[in-house]
């Protein structure tokens, strides 16, 4: 996809909520709890690990200003960090970004395996 095409390329100033010069934090379109935010870098990348080093540091710096702001404004006790890194991973938007997922006590019936669920019949290995 070239970049005039990538919704990230082309995010609207409003959407951006913070950022620096080498990525932005934006909330996901569609969220899967209150508060579920991206971290973007702004060259148009598709995969973390062909970010620069510096890309990089930029993206966990804002991952843990917004952790902390998250935090604060939606209550959230726990996070949830993830990358789907390329189509076979679920990635749909070829352009790398992070989701920072705020999670609270009790939003699932059992929050045991996090990530784990990406792949359902590997998530539940505890008796």
């Amino acid at each position: 996809m070239p970049s005039g095409q990538c919704p990230f390329c082309s995010l609207p100033q409003a959407r951006i909520i913070d950022g620096d010069e080498l990525a932005v934090v934006v909330r996901d379109g569609y969220p899967v709890t209150p508060g579920h935010t991206l971290v973007i870098p702004r060259r148009h990348v598709g995969s973390i690990f062909d970010l620069t080093p510096e890309e990089l540091q930029a993206v966990w710096r804002l991952l843990e200003r917004s952790r902390i702001a998250l935090a604060r404004e939606f209550a959230a006790e726990a996070f949830n960090i993830g990358v789907n890194d390329g189509p076979a991973a679920g990635q749909t938007v070829p352009h790398m970004h992070m989701h920072l997922i705020p999670r609270r006590s009790g939003d699932v019936a059992d929050p045991r395996g996090g990530v784990r669920w990406v792949i359902p019949d590997k998530a539940r290995y505890w008796p």
